[in-house]
């Protein structure tokens, strides 16, 4: 399993064991936006040679739940309600990107949609709702 992720991305410092086990997965800010990536290795396959849908539906959720805090500081939030198309497959050897836009926040609730890409070829579109918690403290990885 490569334990790199490519230039200008990095790990984001919390503790979340399955996304620990599954990744790296990674995330750079540029500009406004906040977008995210992982090598496909030959442990996301699925049994027909793609990569796997638990596999982009959990990437997919990692790009939303940051999506949905990254500029909201000491706030940790769940996902409650998650939908997605599946549009393409994936490959092993894919450099797979994702980037989510926040759609609406309230007091409670936060709104995100976005797509799980390869290049131009889109292979997921996703929308969720994640349930805020604002000032919660998230359990930095140890070094």
């Amino acid at each position: 399993m490569s334990t790199v992720l490519p230039p200008g991305y990095r790990s984001y410092n919390y503790t979340d064991p399955f996304e620990d086990r599954v990744g790296p997965l990674g995330y750079k800010v540029d500009a406004r936006r906040v977008s995210f990536v992982f090598d496909a290795q030959p442990h996301h396959r699925n049994s027909s040679d793609s990569l796997h849908g638990g596999m982009l539906m959990t990437f997919a959720d990692y790009a939303v739940c940051l999506t949905a805090v990254w500029d909201q500081p000491r706030e940790k939030c769940v996902t409650v309600s998650f939908s997605c198309e599946f549009v393409a497959a994936g490959r092993v050897g894919d450099r797979v990107e994702s980037v989510c836009e926040v759609v609406r926040r309230t007091e409670s609730l936060t709104f995100v949609r976005g797509q799980v890409f390869v290049g131009d070829r889109v292979l997921l579109n996703c929308s969720a709702i994640v349930k805020r918690f604002p000032g919660a403290r998230l359990t930095k990885k140890q070094p």
